[in-house]
């Protein structure tokens, strides 16, 4: 797999991976999340821009020779907040499931920012969720435990209602891959 910046052309197709990865919320009674709309064009360009986008990638030959080359499997956004490498998304198209192609795009993060611990936001019970991370070495962060920004973070979720299912920030040391 390989793990780069996505082009300004690519763009498109992470919010397609987006729009696919949030099929699966609907089985569990999610949807609107499953409805949501994907990071827009503008978001998605501010990232790239920024350095903070990241998409894996077939390697050439791979295994599955369907994929075209170029094509992004999965994407991976994030913000500085408060000291921390913050991912604000990850998402890897279902058809690409279960190859660590999630995994892989947050160790790179870990990697490219610095070596600052990692944050994330997510549904406590959904099982690519919370328990997922918490086998990569995620761990959940109690309310004492949240810095100013990821209170920001929470406020502004449960303003756009988020809240109506368990949700939890979670963390990581840098460098600690489980």
């Amino acid at each position: 797999m390989i793990i780069h910046t996505p082009s300004l052309a690519e763009l498109p197709a992470l919010r397609a991976i987006e729009r696919a990865a949030g099929e699966a919320f609907r089985g569990l009674g999610m949807a609107a999340i499953a409805d949501d709309e994907p990071p827009s064009p503008a978001q998605l360009t501010s990232y790239q821009r920024a350095g903070r986008a990241l998409a894996a990638y077939e390697e050439p030959g791979g295994a599955n020779l369907t994929d075209r080359p170029g094509r992004p499997l999965g994407y991976l956004l994030w913000d500085p907040v408060d000291g921390c490498t913050h991912i604000e998304q990850v998402s890897v198209h279902p058809q690409h499931a279960h190859r660590r192609i999630g995994r892989a795009l947050i160790d790179r993060a870990d990697q490219d920012g610095g070596p600052a611990p990692l944050t994330l936001t997510t549904f406590a019970e959904v099982p690519w969720n919370a328990p997922y991370y918490a086998r990569i070495g995620f761990r959940v962060l109690d309310d004492a435990d949240l810095t100013p920004g990821l209170r920001a973070i929470r406020a502004h979720e449960a303003a756009l209602g988020l809240d109506r299912w368990p949700r939890v920030c979670m963390r990581r040391e840098s460098g600690s891959r489980t």
